[in-house]
């Protein structure tokens, strides 16, 4: 009798505990603090006060309406968000599968079985026919967690299930990155090509008079040709703009999942349009914690060390209860009489002694996929801070490249109407104003590049930062 409470109390003290390792999160396996050099100094200071980029939301950031529109619609119908949230209630379920194992499994069960002896088998010479019924609750099979075998698994499950919902969020927050980039960049081939037609338009003109002093036999022939070589070229570009928007506009639609309306497409230039919030720099490298994908792959290590736990406790016994308890009758009128009562109950101990070393191979497994689940969360955070680095280098440049650029279509536009003059005049021939006009447009589409680098850059890093929307996470049951 002693020893029997000796071991239920050595039960009872082994009931709730866990073999899993305790966890511990990596240390950032990059510097404190982003670089610095002449890349970044045109990067702004943060306050003290900024607001984390992770809980600015993505209708505060895209001030203009028919962007956040469209970028609504993107939400609402993109096809590979949707597989992502179907993916968060695949887990979800799984999650909950797991977590059932914790109770036992009750059911219902009312059974009937009949048997017939033969006559030469009895000892009355007569055939007999034996009938039993059955009904009462069965329990099957439940498994005591004494050494957090299903506990690990059920934390497994949810590490899982919750990484599916940073996958989710990085899904979104691409997306609301990838819209408002398509949408920029629709706007930047919108004024190429308008760039395009109104040379086109100018050097038709150009084109056009040359045409004339040629026949009148006022310049030579080189005039014209050189502004026929200028008109084609407009032409082409033109042309090559045209396909362009077409092609942004398609992009655009199947990142929303369906065409996008008339009214919500852009009509003003990137300055009118894009208005988009001020990110706060200078943030420190540990912010990269609020990235959703960082997230993930810290999600899948707790995964993995949850998962070292059920293999350790493969090496030790494990005790299942089978119990069920009820009416028995050899009779159907009889089954829920007075006496009737029946019950059974079939403990089982189940002791590891030889398995060829299986258990030993699925713990060593489980150890590799924890280092390896380290490696990939080191990798998951040296990337966000090479992607935030990056961004922020680009952000620091951007500036000076938009006023050089500027500056750059100031003084082509100077040159171009001195050597258009002159040569109006008759005082200088085509080429010279030829060369400064396709400097002059050249710069002019510079210009526009840089523009649309600077806002992509704003969105860049609204993303790299981990910054969108975020709902409130569902809650699993369990």
């Amino acid at each position: 009798m002693k020893k029997s409470v000796i071991t239920l109390a050595a039960l009872a003290m082994l009931a709730g505990c866990s073999l899993a390792p305790v966890y511990e999160r990596p240390a950032q396996p990059v510097a404190q603090a982003w670089p610095a050099g002449d890349a970044y100094k045109g990067v702004p200071a943060a306050a003290a006060d900024a607001k984390p980029v992770s809980q600015i939301q993505w209708r505060e950031y895209f001030s203009d309406e028919k962007l956040r529109k469209v970028i609504e619609l993107a939400l609402a119908n993109n096809r590979d968000l949707r597989v992502s949230v179907l993916n968060i209630e695949k887990a979800k379920a799984q999650y909950n599968i797991d977590t059932a194992a914790l109770l036992p499994k009750l059911s219902a069960n009312v059974s009937q079985s009949a048997s017939r002896t033969p006559s030469t088998m009895t000892g009355t010479g007569e055939a007999a026919i034996n009938r039993q019924y059955n009904g009462g609750l069965v329990m099957s099979s439940y498994e005591l967690d004494f050494f957090g075998k299903v506990r690990n698994q059920s934390e497994a499950g949810l590490q899982s299930y919750l990484g599916t919902e940073e996958a989710r969020r990085t899904q979104q927050i691409t997306l609301v990155s990838e819209v408002a980039n398509a949408y920029l960049t629709l706007i930047a081939d919108q004024q190429r090509l308008k760039l395009a037609q109104e040379t086109l338009k100018s050097q038709q003109t150009s084109y056009d008079l040359s045409k004339k002093r040629f026949a009148s036999g006022v310049v030579a022939g080189t005039d014209m040709y050189d502004a026929q070589t200028t008109l084609e070229s407009a032409r082409n570009d033109a042309a090559v703009y045209s396909a362009q928007v077409a092609l942004d506009l398609n992009a655009l639609t199947l990142l929303v999942g369906s065409a996008v309306p008339e009214e919500l497409l852009p009509t003003g230039d990137l300055n009118e349009v894009t208005q988009l919030a001020a990110i706060p720099a200078g943030l420190p490298s540990d912010l990269l914690q609020s990235r959703p994908d960082v997230q993930e792959a810290e999600r899948a290590l707790r995964a993995a060390n949850a998962n070292i736990g059920v293999a350790r406790a493969a090496f030790f016994p494990s005790i299942s209860l089978t119990a069920s308890g009820g009416s028995a009758s050899s009779t159907l009128s009889g089954l829920f009489k007075a006496g009737s009562s029946a019950w059974s109950f079939a403990p089982a101990i189940n002791l590891p002694i030889f398995d060829g070393g299986v258990n030993r191979a699925n713990l060593n497994i489980a150890k590799a996929d924890r280092d390896i689940s380290v490696a990939q969360y080191e990798k998951a955070v040296q990337t966000a801070f090479r992607e935030v680095a990056d961004a922020l280098a680009t952000r620091g440049t951007l500036d000076e490249r938009l006023s050089s650029s500027q500056a750059l279509v100031d003084a082509a536009q100077k040159s171009y109407t001195i050597n258009e003059a002159r040569y109006q005049k008759g005082a200088d021939s085509y080429l010279n104003a030829l060369v400064s006009q396709r400097a002059l447009y050249a710069a002019q589409q510079s210009l526009i590049t840089t523009r649309l680098a600077k806002t992509s850059n704003a969105v860049t890093l609204y993303k790299v930062l981990g910054g969108g929307w975020q709902p409130e996470l569902p809650q699993p049951r369990g």
